[in-house]
């Protein structure tokens, strides 16, 4: 306790008396008559009137600490005046209780404020460093209406994107149909006697319909869903069904949207429900407060991400991450690289393994900048943008980038946004907004939920092994189908060689004629492009099939198969079918070795790639004849070297 003194002419409400000539002082007394607001009264002990109605007050008090002089007349100084102020603020009677309450904080605090009053200007150099010349609590409306504008744009761009490619994927004559895989999924139900957890283990609106029809509308529903986010109409609730079409997509086209970007939009999404305010038109001088603590999980989630890429690149043991030379091969090696990356891939060693240092330190320093004060954090966001800016310069990433980059915002305030933007747009910190806001009962256990699960998704991603309780555990299994709860970590292991599947098509097995995909390379003469933020979700694909063997994509089979029947929906999908009259008789896959050029190659040849002949991906494949077949996803088989006198179909 640090009553000093008490008074006799006590004023009619609190009132903190600090020093009006240390720049200390008055930058954190403005923070705290923000938070406390007109139910305390502040005022530098210099005024004229202190003397004079505080007389029992010595000067030297004034000078050592600052004084909270309660309507009993009680006199409070340091610490306990500083806690006893803040708990006047809604929402702050906790901090005066753990004074009070908890074993060592009182001490600990006051001996803490009286080495900060000692030594105020080197801790007032380091406020500046770390909040700039004001501390006064930041708002966050303005950072909320451009993360969700942004997000909007990110869900537009990713069902667009999905829509135009949804037939040839999971059509009913496409690679993957979703029919067939709800047919099974229907089987599986009867024989297991399945009840409705079959909605928790298979969550998709697919259940109602998997029709071409029904995928052209939830496609569709997610692009009007995406613009009303855009124009801001119903944030909450149009956030939830776009989170609930992409969710519904992602089930039954989990072979072409498993990537780290699709689970990325799912949780981002998802915290995003609990982020948005609760009201149907856009009007942001009327926004009701956003959660502190869904903000903050949205920066962890952005931590998650960050961190844990640079932390698996050497948890993994790849030589490559760990002696710095991983971008010496990475340029050529990624999926989809642009025309940029060939000019990175020439770049000296020394540059890369610089390039790949810097990246380090945004990936595995930075991120914990994300939970410091103002200045740090605005540091961190523009370094974090710096380096997806590079990533988008050099490589096909879909959507990731501009999602990892609107994440970033939500690491500004309002005063710092606001430098980027027109002066129209009005300063909200000191206004006070209606509307409603998601209760505490609501956003806590979502956010302890969120908090548990995603620790251990973190832990799990570093192979720390953590005896889990046994309800955490189920906690997490629970989750799981939803994927809005993940780990993250790109490139742990970096590939050193580019392996490329070439499929061509033949109608007498002696003529071969290449299909070329849309982005993927093929021709060793066609530059590298930019097609992000769309993704061709079938040239990724083969990236990774390259990697395997057909056995270990059996999703390949199947294209190969809607090649021999001609599908159009899957033709679409290509950039030239070298049979547009009919379909060919047989289809082959050979895998070649790509590489970049170099300067001199390119102006001899003007190519951009070189390849080399490795081997056959897979035999000679021929369709069945038709009332044999009964495999869903395999009407075809290995037909050996063919001969033109007899398919040798099986």
């Amino acid at each position: 306790m640090t009553r000093v003194a008490t008074v006799a002419s006590p004023p009619s409400k609190p009132l903190m008396i600090f020093d009006g000539d240390c720049n200390f002082c008055r930058r954190w007394i403005a923070r705290w008559q923000q938070a406390t607001g007109d139910r305390v009264d502040y005022l530098p002990f210099q005024h004229p009137t202190v003397p004079e109605h505080f007389p029992e007050i010595p000067r030297e008090q004034f000078e050592q600490a600052v004084q909270l002089i309660e309507p009993s007349g009680e006199v409070y100084s340091a610490a306990e005046a500083v806690f006893r102020t803040l708990a006047c603020a809604p929402r702050k009677h906790w901090t005066l209780w753990a004074y009070e309450n908890i074993p060592g904080i009182g001490p600990i605090t006051e001996c803490w404020y009286h080495a900060v009053a000692r030594h105020r200007e080197p801790f007032s150099l380091l406020t500046r460093l770390l909040w700039g010349e004001h501390v006064e609590r930041s708002s966050y409306f303005l950072s909320r209406w451009v993360f969700l504008r942004l997000l909007g744009v990110i869900y537009l761009i990713a069902f667009l994107s999905l829509w135009t490619q949804i037939g040839g994927l999971i059509g009913t004559h496409g690679i993957y149909p979703a029919g067939q895989t709800m047919q099974m999924a229907h089987e599986e139900v009867v024989q297991q006697n399945i009840g409705i957890e079959r909605y928790h283990l298979l969550p998709t609106l697919c259940w109602i319909s998997s029709s071409d029809v029904f995928l052209q509308l939830l496609c569709g529903s997610g692009t009007v869903l995406s613009v009303l986010l855009i124009v801001g109409v119903a944030p909450a609730p149009v956030l939830f069904l776009l989170w609930l079409c992409y969710l519904s997509l992602a089930v039954v086209c989990h072979e072409f949207l498993s990537f780290q970007w699709d689970e990325l939009l799912l949780e981002t999404g998802f915290l995003a429900i609990l982020f948005a305010p609760l009201q149907v038109l856009p009007r942001l001088a009327r926004e009701a407060p956003l959660s502190p603590s869904v903000l903050w999980l949205l920066r962890w989630l952005l931590f998650r991400l960050m961190f844990s890429s640079g932390a698996v690149k050497l948890s993994s043991g790849d030589p490559t991450w760990r002696n710095l030379t991983a971008l010496t091969c990475h340029y050529e090696t990624q999926p989809l690289p642009t025309w940029i990356a060939w000019y990175a891939n020439q770049l000296p060693v020394w540059f890369q393994k610089l390039s790949c240092a810097i990246m380090f330190g945004i990936e595995l320093i930075v991120p914990f900048l994300f939970f410091l004060p103002r200045r740090p954090r605005m540091f961190a966001c523009c370094a974090t943008i710096f380096l997806q800016l590079l990533i988008m310069a050099t490589g096909n990433y879909c959507f990731f980038n501009l999602l990892t980059i609107a994440l970033c915002i939500v690491l500004l305030d309002d005063a710092a946004l606001r430098r980027f933007l027109p002066n129209r747009w009005p300063d909200q910190s000191d206004r006070a907004h209606g509307g409603l806001r998601w209760p505490t009962w609501i956003v806590t256990p979502f956010a302890i939920i969120i908090l548990a699960v995603s620790s251990m998704s973190l832990a799990q991603a570093f192979r720390v092994r953590v005896r889990w309780p046994e309800p955490l555990a189920t906690l997490y299994l629970w989750t799981a189908p939803f994927s809005s709860i993940n780990s993250y970590g790109l490139f742990a292991v970096m590939t050193t060689s580019r392996p490329e599947i070439i499929v061509e098509g033949s109608d007498d097995g002696v003529e071969w004629r290449a299909y070329e995909f849309k982005d993927k390379p093929g021709d060793v003469k066609r530059r590298p492009g930019f097609v992000a933020p769309h993704q061709p979700r079938l040239d990724w694909q083969m990236w990774f099939g390259a990697l395997g063997s057909y056995r270990d994509n059996p999703w390949f089979i199947n294209f190969c198969e809607r090649l021999l029947q001609g599908s159009p929906e899957v033709l679409a999908l290509l950039m030239i079918n070298p049979f547009p009259d009919h379909p060919p008789r047989y289809i082959r896959a050979t895998m070649y070795d790509y590489h970049f050029t170099d300067f001199a190659t390119r102006r001899a040849q003007d190519t951009w790639w070189r390849r080399d002949h490795e081997r056959p991906y897979c035999s000679v494949l021929s369709l069945r004849a038709r009332e044999t077949r009964s495999a869903p996803h395999c009407g075809v088989s290995v037909a050996g070297r063919p001969d033109p006198r007899n398919s040798n179909a099986l």
